[in-house]
């Protein structure tokens, strides 16, 4: 499947007051289980500053300097550097930390040739989401800001939704609370968090 990951890490945290994605969970900064789960698929991350030295050097790394101006903003600069135009591009966010492999090769298998792939529990949209060749065509005039969702729902779009039962595509983490409740969710026995 002709697909490129990218990581989205250039938030402030400023919510958790501390940089979030160098938080260890289950051994792992949360940065490092993004970057694990995008294994098998060519991969970039788009940062802040202070996070490009803690990416891995197989991982092109790509510094947001301007992380006020959103998502979208980093993922318009994520895609401007990918010159095979007919990829898609697998959306992962950084603070989802239970997102796995194993989730990020399902939705991509399961977009084929349509516009947009996500999961889906109760027709609620979840992570990590795919965003096919037309839908890239717009990336660099989309509003910026956290505009992703409304690019994923425009209803131009042919669509795949996936559906899971899993906590992982829904589980973000943005503030201390969130980190403490992150520990304690319930998962499937024998799997990675992701299983669904």
């Amino acid at each position: 499947m002709n697909a490129v990951c990218v990581i989205l890490a250039a938030g402030r945290s400023s919510r958790m007051g501390a940089q979030k994605l160098l938080l260890p969970f289950e051994g792992t900064p949360l940065l490092g289980r993004a970057i694990a789960a995008a294994e098998g698929f060519p991969a970039l991350a788009v940062v802040s500053p202070p996070l490009a030295a803690h990416v891995p050097s197989h991982v092109r790394t790509i510094v947001n300097a301007e992380p006020e101006r959103g998502m979208a903003h980093s993922l318009a600069l994520a895609d401007a550097t990918i010159l095979d135009r007919q990829a898609a591009l697998v959306v992962l966010l950084a603070d989802t930390p239970l997102v796995d492999a194993a989730l990020v090769r399902r939705v991509v298998a399961a977009r084929a040739d349509r516009d947009v792939a996500y999961p889906v529990r109760d027709g609620r949209g979840g992570h990590p989401v795919v965003f096919g060749p037309r839908v890239r065509a717009e990336l660099a005039a989309a509003p910026e800001g956290d505009s992703l969702r409304r690019l994923r729902d425009d209803p131009r779009w042919s669509r795949a939704e996936i559906a899971v039962s899993s906590n992982a595509p829904f589980t973000d983490v943005d503030t201390p609370e969130d980190f403490a409740r992150l520990a304690a969710l319930v998962v499937e026995p024998g799997s990675a968090k992701a299983k669904s």
